[in-house]
């Protein structure tokens, strides 16, 4: 199992170009296709009504402003990827706001890499509960990387947050591309006798199991905690030393709006080392 296309989120941020390395060592790994993709901002659905042709000048303006962004976040793209040695990519500029554009495309691709929100550095084509979007909508692991910091490891040393929940199954399977790379797994497992029929007479055992027939050296550890389980899993990895979390994505969407689990909500906002996030 490997990846064979990875996208990734490019805009005009200051993080953009962390994250195309990240995507291009992930794909450079597995000899995957890598495709950088940036958003005009404005959605398809305008286009497709034919409202976008107004002859409103300051429209106008507008529209190539976005345009610009895009097509600049895009050259950068290229010149990186050339840079870095990626053997096999394309890059593209997609005509809708970030969670529209990259959701869709994300369905053609095994993994998605994209930014962690920053309320600091607010972006005209990407709203605020973009990640959130990605990981209920587009029906793949998407890895989010944080705002703040640098990594100059990912997957060497992940941690599973593991509830034995399908949304976990489902990212730790997602995840096994990258858990291949680890020099070691660390599985987690906290409040064990909130769901005891779930982990079964052994917490931890069944999901080791299948990890090891995969190849994965993994190690299981569990905990109990009266505080916040999103705080106490950052807590813990910065412990471990770890360096990227995978955990399932809780929540559901009403209308637009995404209403996240407790823990994937505190992990999305206060997050320091990238995360793989599937639902």
């Amino acid at each position: 199992m490997s990846y064979k296309t990875v996208l990734v989120h490019v805009d005009e941020t200051s993080r953009s170009n962390l994250r195309v390395n990240i995507a291009a060592d992930i794909a450079m790994f597995d000899n995957a296709h890598l495709i950088g993709t940036a958003v005009t901002g404005v959605s398809r659905f305008i286009y497709q009504d034919g409202n976008i042709s107004a002859s409103d000048p300051n429209l106008t303006i507008h529209l190539n402003f976005l345009r610009e962004r895009a097509e600049k976040a895009v050259a950068g793209f290229n010149n990186a990827v050339v840079e870095l040695g990626v053997s096999s990519y394309e890059s593209t500029i997609a005509n809708d706001e970030a969670g529209g554009g990259i959701g869709l495309q994300a369905r053609y691709s095994d993994i998605v890499v994209l930014g962690q929100t920053n309320p600091d550095e607010p972006s005209p084509s990407v709203l605020p509960d973009f990640p959130e979007y990605i990981i209920m909508n587009s029906g793949r692991p998407a890895l989010i990387i944080p705002y703040a910091g640098e990594f100059k490891t990912i997957a060497q040393r992940p941690l599973i947050s593991w509830d034995a929940s399908r949304e976990a199954t489902r990212a730790v399977t997602d995840a096994i591309p990258l858990l291949k790379r680890a020099d070691l797994v660390q599985v987690v497992i906290f409040n064990v006798k909130t769901s005891p029929d779930a982990h079964g007479e052994q917490p931890g055992a069944d999901i080791a199991l299948f990890l090891a027939r995969h190849g994965i050296k993994v190690e299981v550890s569990v905990h109990k905690t009266s505080t916040d389980i999103g705080n106490a899993l950052l807590s813990l990895s910065h412990d471990l030393d770890s360096d990227m979390i995978v955990m399932g994505g809780y929540g559901h969407s009403r209308l637009r709006e995404m209403i996240m689990g407790g823990v994937t909500r505190t992990i999305l906002k206060s997050m320091t080392i990238p995360v793989l996030m599937s639902h």
